[in-house]
């Protein structure tokens, strides 16, 4: 597959990294009208336990993580990856607005798996194209800034919500309708603004005897067979267990109300997280191309296991907020970092497969931390599960400092 890097000057992100940014922002305006209102909207309106909500979130994001693995060993095999990409946004652009029709728990649940299906095929081809379309010393960037498009986006996302919601007092379900509109307008630009160059995939001249060591299928069974380096494994089994703390945001939300937030609060305090996501984003992820990703990631990790602790001590909305601000510091550090520690680690020619694998550790400790978390809530409080959750992310930080450590006289 060919590159789309043109760094024309120092520090310089390629287009394709800006334009798949676009398209990030709109796709998580189209998801955030519709996500900071789901919890109250299955518990309130369909009458969904806590373990509900969380199996729901848990479920989609398992669907997810088994489809990027798949997904990204195709996109490595065949070489390209837009029409994975394309595929992908343009299932969750057409299924998200059909929770409108939701008429039971087990409905949303259906909508979600879909949504999430679109987002299985799509995450880790395009984090691929990202990691090609961007050299080593800005890679953290590039994944910075698309993390930060994608927090922009659901930052505006409630927003818009909100005005719909309250300013034009539509339904809720009309709510959600809309969010068709940004989900399709992302696909649009996805397909019209962005190409991907192909120059390795063709002949590269028009004699007989030339094409056939060009495109000559000998160098595929390389790609494919070259294993992952033993430090990439060892990272994905800390990813793993820190994500078992990590249960859904869903259950942040819960917690907001419980702090006494109304669904208006729930809107501005989720559009205040994913603003400060998206401000903290870039610069988390340019210190790790400075300081290295693994004390980058040892400080987010860290972070969290206090915020989720913080989280269990907030009983009003003013120290809620506060800890949410922290939150948001976390993601700053470890979204970009974590993709491009993947990215440096992997072989080149198995990105693709190495991003699935890294998602699909992510998502498959999803479903039991969800469920988990969700039935810790039921059965005691919400609080008690914050605890928890912070005391696994705290021993999850300790083993990323002693198992994930670079070769001698190399840096991470």
């Amino acid at each position: 597959m060919g590159t789309d890097v043109r760094p024309t000057s120092r520090g310089r992100l390629s287009p394709t990294v800006v334009r798949l940014g676009v398209v990030s922002l709109l796709t998580d305006v189209a998801s955030d009208m519709i996500v900071p209102l789901l919890p109250i909207f299955l518990t309130g309106t369909l009458g969904a336990p806590m373990r509900f909500v969380g199996l729901v979130d848990g479920a989609a994001e398992t669907l997810a993580s088994f489809l990027k693995v798949i997904a990204g060993r195709w996109s490595d095999r065949a070489r390209r990856r837009k029409p994975l990409v394309v595929f992908g946004y343009s299932i969750a652009a057409v299924a998200r607005p059909v929770l409108a029709l939701a008429m039971a728990p087990w409905h949303v649940l259906a909508v979600r798996l879909t949504d999430r299906l679109g987002k299985g095929v799509r995450t880790a081809p395009r984090d691929a194209w990202i990691a090609m379309s961007s050299t080593p010393s800005t890679r953290g960037r590039a994944f910075g800034f698309h993390r930060a498009m994608d927090n922009a986006g659901a930052f505006v996302g409630p927003l818009v919500g909100l005005a719909l919601y309250r300013g034009l007092g539509l339904p809720l379900r009309w709510v959600f309708a809309a969010a068709a509109l940004p989900g399709l307008a992302a696909v649009v630009v996805l397909i019209v603004g962005l190409k991907e160059p192909n120059g390795d995939v063709g002949p590269a001249s028009t004699p007989a005897p030339a094409p056939t060591p060009t495109p000559s299928p000998t160098p595929a069974p390389a790609v494919v067979v070259e294993p992952m380096p033993p430090l990439l494994w060892r990272f994905l089994i800390v990813v793993f267990l820190f994500t078992l703390a990590n249960s859904s945001d869903f259950f942040i939300i819960l917690k907001a109300k419980d702090a006494g937030l109304d669904e208006a609060g729930i809107l501005l305090a989720w559009t205040a997280l994913s603003g400060l996501k998206s401000l903290f984003n870039t610069p988390g992820s340019m210190l790790s191309d400075r300081i290295g990703r693994r004390a980058v990631l040892l400080l987010g990790w860290s972070l969290f296991a206090a915020v989720y602790y913080a989280f269990s001590l907030a009983r009003t909305p003013a120290p809620f907020v506060l800890v949410l601000v922290a939150y948001a510091g976390y993601y700053g550090l470890t979204e970009g970092a974590e993709r491009a520690l993947v990215a440096d680690v992997a072989p080149a020619a198995r990105r693709g497969v190495a991003f699935g694998l890294f998602h699909g550790a992510i998502g498959f400790a999803a479903l039991p931390a969800s469920y988990v978390f969700g039935a810790i809530a039921d059965a005691s409080t919400l609080d008690v599960a914050f605890r928890v959750s912070a005391v696994v992310a705290l021993v999850a930080a300790v083993l990323l400092a002693i198992l994930v450590r670079p070769p001698r006289g190399a840096r991470l």
